[in-house]
């Protein structure tokens, strides 16, 4: 069998060690494994297949000799580090925002667009991870009637805005449990037993970055262009694993059975839908791996072109770095 050279930029992170792991579950075909961070991190020894690897610096000339770089680090380092990667001849498959709307860059979901991926000229970049769980969730029913428009709630756990909001959930519950006061950090208010309807920055017209990225990024794996989607993105006291309630308009009528029937069968999926029994997707039962759990699937009340979908998925893995591995596989196949 072939061994490729991977590199993880961003190794330290948690999704460069979640990637880290995800190459070993997967028997990912690694002849070396270069993990690269900041100097901070340099260093550093991470456990990968039962040895100790060291942390580099990440250089302009630390990529000579890759074949694939896996991108777990922010946009500035992105954007950075991306000349020297495709200088060195290495497939750069980016997890940031950096490049996902760039027309010459691929934006892949495996079990939606696979074909994309072989279009790239150096860079793929991995979508969002809120798109890639509800485009996972709600695809299929595109091979029954194009879907139009969306309209979607995500209710997003902590571990999304990276370690330290777990940390923070955590140490503001122990607080207010011993009659303390929290001083958030993380967000820009107390997550503990609440809720906060804002995550990134104002983008268009009221919608934050996260908000437009569904609608931006979803019309171009699921290449439906024209299709709208009106999102509000909240923060969660859940410590894993998003969930988004989404209204689908498609453009011709789908039943509720058809809708059940194309989705249980859709890669990546796993129907879970049974109200009468009290069975639909929890974050809880969907973390730590990487199906995407669909239910509460129902006709829309307002619209006959309308279906309501509730779905959850593990957005540390699936969502960001088992998605990228995944993508990788593609190119080595």
């Amino acid at each position: 069998m072939k061994t490729y050279k991977v590199g993880i930029l961003g190794a330290t992170g948690a999704v460069g060690r979640e990637m880290m792991k995800i190459l070993e579950e997967r028997k990912f075909p690694v002849e070396e494994l270069r993990l690269l961070a900041s100097a901070n991190s340099a260093g550093k020894k991470l456990s990968f297949e039962g040895k100790e690897v060291t942390v580099q610096e990440a250089k302009d000339d630390a990529f000579g000799g890759l074949d694939i770089v896996l991108g777990a680090a922010e946009n500035d380092i992105a954007e950075k580090f991306a000349p020297a990667i495709k200088k060195s001849g290495a497939v750069f498959i980016d997890n940031s925002s950096a490049f996902r709307m760039d027309p010459d860059v691929p934006l892949v979901v495996p079990e939606i667009n696979p074909e994309d991926a072989k279009k790239h000229s150096g860079i793929i970049a991995n979508p969002n991870c809120t798109t890639i769980i509800t485009c996972v969730a709600v695809n299929a029913l595109n091979s029954l009637s194009p879907i139009k428009d969306m309209i979607a709630s995500t209710y997003q756990a902590v571990s999304g805005a990276g370690a330290g909001g777990p940390i923070e959930l955590m140490e503001e519950v122990e607080a207010l449990s011993k009659g303390g006061k929290v001083q958030p950090k993380v967000f820009s208010h107390q997550i503990a037993y609440n809720l906060i309807p804002q995550i990134g920055g104002e983008k268009f017209d009221g919608y934050t970055s996260e908000e437009m990225k569904l609608q931006n990024e979803g019309r171009k794996i699921m290449h439906l262009p024209e299709m709208n989607v009106s999102c509000t993105c909240v923060r969660v006291p859940v410590v894993r694993s998003h969930s988004i309630s989404v209204l689908v308009h498609t453009e011709k009528p789908i039943t509720v059975e058809q809708a059940r029937e194309v989705i249980s069968k859709a890669p990546g999926c796993k129907l879970v839908d049974d109200l009468a029994n009290r069975v639909y997707p929890m974050p809880l039962d969907t973390s730590d791996q990487d199906i995407v759990f669909v239910g509460r699937i129902r006709r829309d009340l307002i619209s006959e072109n309308g279906l309501n979908i509730w779905c959850c998925g593990d957005q540390v893995r699936k969502g960001a770095a088992t998605n990228a591995v995944q993508i990788a596989e593609i190119l080595i196949k």
